[in-house]
């Protein structure tokens, strides 16, 4: 559920820290005030598109953050532990309390500032907004006015079937195999039109892999052959130079060896006659030691060199052929393995893309995949408008349309990305009427309590903890109204609710009530949040009844309203 929401300079909100409450909770206030600010900046945590405009005027930065406890959302525990944002940071979790509290908690934030730039974060770690979006579906369900506006679209209707029967899986996997039938399908289809184009393509990359084929190369071949050429062209150099080197060291009657053997004789009396010398003196015998094992790797590393002109000849040829073969690919020596590989690959593409009943075949076989998948998902949409329709027909007589009829009619349709339906929801608004397309047919209120009622029916068996009605029951009133309002505390039972409303019946059967109120200080206009308490919600009550001029029969109303909850 969601514990605490926090606001620091969002929209014409400078800062804003509220606690909230299980049950049932209603926002109300003036037109304007600023109820649906709530909604959107936890729709903004939530990870939804975020936007210079929200950052108060005169302020450079938007602050949101939104506490929620994890005890009745297990799928985002789970999602915390698979993403590593399961521990909040220690500065974070003695803030909270947490441990004194015994529960368990989870807090996102979201910043924006100026220059367009947003950072998320998921207790107190930074996230991306696809992260936030991914964990605030697990967390919070928002149902607003434009839910109720999809209910107008072919594939509003759909996602609305769809998110009742839990069938995004389902979809997801359709999605994957209408992709993989129709790059089959493009496949042969670019295959048997350029036949010609992709033989010639593959004689010619026959004749390159076959020409560097030939020369055989080994890994990193290139660069050794060049080492070893440059070896073999300077041997005799080097076998000069090593020796002269072990002459000069320790071989000749004046070698550096011989001169320092005949000062360390004469400096190691002297060393025991002053300790001042010990130190100079051991660092000559150390010196010569290591002139010593100098001396003995220069003459072995002579007598290892070997000056082979017929090896060098063969090293030379070597580069040449490699060199050949580079120039007339206009390549750089060390990339023809790489290039064989990527002209093996291509030809093997083109074999491929050549073979044109072999090609057939796949196509032909990821179609009878995507139609079994299709068929299975129609039979799941097919089941689950069943329940829809008896639901939303059980509810709507509830919110007054006694006598409607509400149906959810599937017919076979093209293959897409999201199946091979057509989804079309019906509606009689009364007895005797025969159904006819919602989109047509339905008037504003009558769409409202449709909406209402897939939403009420779809949150009893959401496992999301949290539910928005962000004035879902706008285009309703009366007796309607008292009954959205008690499916609200109904709903409030089991979930979370929060409702944006401009219905007293509906405001009157919340378990808590904040007021929204706007208020101007000389050019500065804010949004206040007020926790209702009794004598509050008869005024909020009564304001609402009766307008600007609230009289005591206005009260004692609002007073019945709240008897009645």
């Amino acid at each position: 559920m969601l514990r605490a929401l926090s606001l620091r300079d969002f929209v014409i909100v400078e800062a804003l820290d509220i606690e909230l409450a299980t049950g049932f909770t209603a926002l109300t206030g003036e037109t304007g005030a600023g109820k649906s600010i709530l909604v959107d900046a936890l729709g903004l945590v939530l990870g939804a598109r975020a936007e210079p405009a929200v950052i108060r005027a005169g302020a450079d930065r938007a602050d949101i953050a939104a506490e929620f406890d994890l005890g009745g959302a297990p799928a985002a525990r789970a999602w915390l532990a698979a993403n590593d944002h399961a521990a909040w940071t220690d500065e974070i979790a003695e803030a909270n309390d947490l441990e004194d509290e015994g529960g368990e908690s989870c807090l996102l934030r979201r910043t924006i500032d100026r220059a367009g730039r947003s950072r998320g974060f998921v207790n107190g770690r930074p996230a991306t907004a696809a992260q936030l979006r991914d964990l605030g579906e697990l967390l919070v369900d928002i149902h607003g006015q434009h839910a109720t506006q999809s209910m107008m679209r072919a594939d509003g209707q759909r996602e609305l079937l769809d998110a009742f029967g839990g069938c995004a899986d389902a979809v997801r996997e359709i999605g994957r195999l209408h992709a993989q039938w129709r790059r089959l399908a493009a496949d042969l289809e670019r295959a048997e039109r350029a036949g010609r184009e992709l033989l010639l393509e593959r004689e010619r990359l026959e004749w390159q892999v076959n020409e560097i084929e030939q020369l055989k190369l080994a890994p990193d071949e290139w660069q050794a052959l060049n080492q070893e050429q440059k070896q073999l062209a300077h041997a005799a150099a080097l076998i000069d130079g090593a020796r002269a080197g072990a002459d000069l060291l320790a071989e000749r009657d004046d070698a550096v060896s011989s001169q320092l053997y005949q000062l360390l004789q004469r400096l190691r009396p002297l060393a025991e006659v002053d300790t001042r010398l010990a130190n100079s003196v051991g660092l000559i015998e150390s010196a010569q030691i290591q002139l010593d094992e100098a001396a003995s790797d220069l003459a072995g590393y002579a007598d290892r060199v070997d000056a082979d002109p017929q090896r060098l000849e063969a090293v030379d040829r070597r580069i040449g052929a490699i060199f050949s073969a580079a120039r007339k690919f206009k390549l750089a020596p060390e990339a023809l393995a790489g290039q064989l590989d990527e002209w093996r690959q291509r030809l093997a593409d083109v074999v491929a893309a050549a073979d044109i009943d072999a090609l057939r075949q796949k196509a032909e076989a990821a179609r009878a995949d995507y139609d079994r998948a299709a068929a299975a998902l129609t039979k799941q949409r097919k089941a689950a408008a069943r329940k829809l329709s008896a639901g939303v027909v059980r509810n709507i007589h509830q919110l007054g349309m006694t006598g409607g009829r509400f149906e959810v009619v599937i017919e076979p349709g093209d293959p897409t990305a999201s199946g091979a339906d057509r989804v079309e929801f019906r509606i009689a608004a009364h007895a005797g009427a025969a159904p006819r397309p919602l989109a047509k047919v339905a008037s504003g209120g009558e769409l409202s309590r449709v909406g209402l009622a897939i939403a009420v029916l779809a949150a009893e068996t959401n496992p999301v903890p949290t539910l928005i009605f962000d004035e879902a029951d706008a285009g309703v009133g009366g007796a309607v109204a008292e009954v959205i309002g008690e499916l609200m505390r109904r709903l409030g039972a089991s979930h979370q609710v929060f409702c944006v409303t401009h219905l007293p019946q509906v405001a009157a059967k919340a378990h808590h009530h904040f007021a929204v109120s706007k208020e101007t200080a000389g050019e500065r206009t804010v949004s206040r949040v007020t926790l209702l308490d009794r004598t509050g919600r008869v005024e909020e009550i009564a304001r609402m009844l009766g307008g600007v001029d609230i009289t005591t029969t206005t009260r004692k109303h609002a007073r019945e309203l709240l008897a009645q909850a």
